[in-house]
């Protein structure tokens, strides 16, 4: 028997077709409901001609819309493309084109950031989750209406690729990781197996669902018969509010999100009897964070893993004092080796890089046969993290994959900025580098070098970049200088400009 993630959802809707599957504001769908939903999608897909490989992209916040697609396109063998909604009109016109999209479906919020791109024809339809679309787009809800709730022929599965998550490449180009329906299966199995059977049946979801941390999700839940709690943006009143109307057993989060929700008026009088767990990605929590979640009698588990792999190690809760900093052991159904530079196991204590080696990893990236062998090896994922691990077997990551920046849980690439910003016809030279910041953890700097006779103010650089990358992605500090460290081989030396200006 095979594994197709679009037919989890055919099966759990015949097991339990009224249990209540997903909840997103008034929006209330039993397990049928789904199912048919998802039915109805695989066949408008395929009237628009929509077959077994073929690309469909899906710029939204966390809308219903999202369940529909990934289990609907699952069941044909089609593959969805989630964009990640901050990002600029070029940047959602390169990933359309890069995946060679057939069809775009958006939401309504988005119709300005598509409205630019539309012209170029990147895709062969446009559909919009709204009742007034433009006139050159169809409309979600009357293309789902006009197509058959019967379900499709089931297509494809197993190692066929289901979604293409785009990660920013540290050359500045992104690159698509293929997760498969092997990839969802697994790590739907990893985390059961290793989280135990104490985690609840409902979760909220309020990451984005462009990101692994949420999107692998959808599948566990489904698997499991559980219920998903949609959060379509980031409130931090509403999310607490959610915990107490649908009881919330548990929800993924970044550390910079705890932070905020302490901030809410009147924090400590919500209730979050409910709550069993909750899943850290991203970056370490801080102690005094932690304690302070731990004294309200609310397990915080910290994960380490990244798209091409979600589920690499997890921290016991029992162990996140003796162990802070760590990122913890293993899935059960992942393998950890630190090797140096040649490629030899490090012995516990000594710095080396991550491999990791599971059943949920990805099969590459998409067009970038280099890429791929670069990062996988004899089935070994390449991770570029430098880590230690101690004689008991928990891990610290001491360095994070290149000169990645993590901003309120985003990673940021250097190199697409630095590209972006050397179009600005006053700079000669630029490099990026992150600096800590209270709110998010860490943000933007850019330290650049301006043509000879050209000025340019930082006010004036921060709204020159609007419009052309992700607004998260502009920097919030510019510095002007004379000159940028390199190697010999013209490499930034991103650690003296830290050391310089951090």
């Amino acid at each position: 028997m095979g594994i197709n993630i679009g037919e989890f959802l055919s099966k759990r809707a015949f097991l339990t077709p009224k249990r209540e599957g997903l909840v997103c504001e008034e929006i209330r769908r039993t397990y049928q409901d789904l199912n048919e939903r998802a039915n109805r999608l695989a066949n408008a897909m395929m009237k628009l001609g929509v077959r077994r490989g073929d690309r469909v992209g899906l710029l939204a916040l966390n809308e219903p819309e999202y369940y529909d697609m990934y289990f609907g396109l699952g069941k044909i063998g089609a593959i969805l493309v989630p964009v990640n909604y901050r990002l600029a009109s070029p940047e959602v016109q390169f990933i359309l084109s890069d995946c060679d999209a057939r069809v775009f479906v958006f939401g309504k919020e988005y119709v300005q950031v598509v409205e630019p791109i539309h012209n170029e024809k990147p895709v062969e339809k446009f559909v919009v989750i709204s009742d007034q679309p433009p006139e050159w787009a169809i409309s979600y809800e009357d293309l789902l209406a006009g197509a058959s709730p019967e379900e499709p022929e089931i297509t494809g599965g197993d190692d066929d690729t289901l979604t293409i998550l785009y990660t920013s490449g540290t050359t500045g180009r992104p690159k698509g990781a293929e997760l498969t329906h092997n990839y969802y299966y697994w790590s739907s199995v990893n985390l059961s197996s290793t989280l135990g059977l104490n985690i609840g049946t409902v979760s909220l979801i309020a990451l984005p669902l462009f990101h692994i941390g949420a999107l692998a999700g959808p599948p566990w839940f489904v698997h499991t018969g559980a219920k998903a709690v949609l959060l379509r943006s980031l409130d931090p009143k509403r999310f607490l509010e959610l915990i107490e109307e649908e009881k919330v057993n548990g929800f993924g989060s970044v550390p910079q999100l705890l932070e905020f929700l302490k901030f809410v008026p009147n924090f400590e009088k919500y209730d979050w009897s409910s709550i069993r767990v909750i899943l850290v990605y991203a970056a370490p929590v801080p102690v005094t964070l932690l304690k302070e979640y731990f004294e309200k009698g609310i397990e915080v588990r910290q994960l380490y893993g990244m798209t091409e792999c979600n589920t690499a190690t997890v921290l016991d809760s029992e162990n996140a004092l003796a162990k802070v900093g760590s990122c913890g052991k293993p899935f059960f159904h992942t393998e950890v080796r630190l090797v140096d530079l040649h490629g030899n196991d490090v012995k516990p204590g000594e710095n080396g890089e991550v491999l990791l080696r599971t059943l949920n990893m990805m099969k590459g990236y998409w067009n970038r046969p280099d890429d791929t062998a670069t990062t996988i090896r004899n089935k070994w994922l390449y991770t570029g993290d430098i880590a230690r691990m101690d004689d008991d077997g928990y891990l610290y990551i001491m360095d994070r994959k290149k000169d990645m920046i993590i901003s309120g849980g985003e990673n940021i690439y250097p190199a697409e900025i630095e590209n972006a910003l050397l179009n600005n016809p006053k700079i000669v030279d630029v490099a990026v580098i992150g600096y800590s910041h209270e709110k998010w953890g860490e943000a933007v700097k850019a330290i650049v070098v301006l043509k000879g006779g050209k000025t340019l103010t930082e006010v004036e650089l921060i709204e020159w970049c609007q419009g052309k990358i992700g607004k998260f992605k502009i920097p919030k500090k510019v510095v002007f200088t004379n000159s940028i460290p390199r190697s010999p081989t013209g490499k930034i030396l991103k650690r003296i400009l830290r050391e310089q200006f951090n």
